[in-house]
C-alpha cells in the first residue's frame, strides 16, 4: 500500500518516525506533517495565507500549517499519486473520551476519511513514552486483517496504547469513548511587563471510565480501539426537534 503518515505532533517527533520506519518495511511511505507541534489543533484549515511546503527528504514533508492543512495538501495535488490510506501519529499523550474533540492526531485522520480514504489515528498513553514500538506493532497488527473488515464510509479508527513494552500489552478491545471531569481552571501569570498571560488548564482526570470505555481498557493494559463516526448529527433527536418546530 502506499501510506500517508501525518501527526499534530511535528515532523521531527519521535513517533512519526518510528511509524514510518515501521510501516516502510512492507509499504510505500509518504511523510507529511506539521513544521512544528500543532497539538490541540483539532480539525482547523488556514484559509487566510498560502501555506509553504519544504521537503527535507524524499517523500517527507513539513507543512507550516496544522495537521488538517498537512493531510488535505497530500491528498489534493502535493504527492505524486493519491495515497490508499492515512495512519495519524504515534502521537505522544493518549486521545481518549472527549480528548477527541481538540486532538489534532484525530483531525488528521478525519482529513482523510473526509477526502475518501481509510484512516487510523494511533496514540500513546504518555506524554514522555518510552514504548512507541508497541504503537508501531500495534498498528502493523492490524493492517495484516485491515481489508477483512468493512466500515461505514464516515469512520476512522482511533487507536490508544499503553505506554508498556508490547510482551506485556493484554491484547485489543473494541471500546466506546469514556467521558472526562471538567477541564481545570485557566492558569494565571504576569509577562515580564506586568500584563497577564492566561494558559488553558490540563483536562480533567477521568469520569466515565467503566468497563467498556477507552479508558478502561488502556488502564487495564489493552489496546483500545474506538470506532469514531464523522458524521456527529444526533439522529435519535430528529424527530423531537421537528415536532418542536412545527409547534413554533
Amino acid at each position: 500500500m502506499h501510506i500517508l503518515v501525518s501527526n499534530d505532533d511535528g515532523y521531527r517527533a519521535p513517533g512519526i518516525a518510528v511509524l514510518a520506519d515501521a510501516l516502510s518495511a512492507e509499504n510505500q511511505v509518504s511523510v507529511v506533517a506539521p513544521e512544528r507541534n500543532c497539538s490541540g489543533a483539532s480539525n482547523s484549515l488556514t484559509l487566510e495565507r498560502g501555506l509553504r511546503v519544504c521537503e527535507v527528504e524524499d517523500d517527507v514533508y513539513y507543512v507550516d500549517g496544522t495537521p488538517t492543512d498537512t493531510v488535505h495538501l497530500a491528498i489534493t495535488g502535493l504527492l505524486k499519486s493519491e495515497p490508499d490510506m492515512v495512519i495519524s501519529g504515534i502521537n505522544a499523550g493518549a486521545n481518549m473520551g472527549d480528548d477527541v474533540l481538540y486532538s489534532g492526531t484525530v483531525a488528521a485522520a478525519m482529513e482523510g476519511r473526509h477526502l475518501g480514504l481509510p484512516a487510523i489515528a494511533v496514540s500513546m498513553d504518555s506524554y514522555t513514552p518510552k514504548y512507541f514500538e508497541s504503537g508501531a506493532k500495534a498498528v502493523l497488527a492490524l493492517l495484516k486483517d485491515f481489508g477483512q473488515i468493512t466500515f461505514a464510509t464516515n469512520t476512522i479508527l482511533n487507536i490508544n496504547v499503553p505506554d508498556i513494552p508490547w510482551s506485556d500489552i493484554k491484547g485489543f478491545k473494541a471500546t466506546r469513548l469514556g467521558s472526562r471531569h471538567k477541564a481545570e481552571g485557566v492558569i494565571i501569570q504576569d509577562d515580564p511587563r506586568g500584563d497577564p498571560m492566561y494558559w488553558v488548564g490540563p483536562p480533567g482526570a477521568a469520569q466515565d471510565a467503566g468497563e467498556g470505555t477507552d479508558f478502561h481498557a488502556v488502564s487495564h493494559q489493552y489496546i483500545s480501539i474506538t470506532p469514531l463516526q464523522i458524521d456527529l448529527t444526533r439522529y435519535d433527536s430528529l424527530a423531537d426537534l421537528e415536532n418542536w418546530l412545527q409547534k413554533t
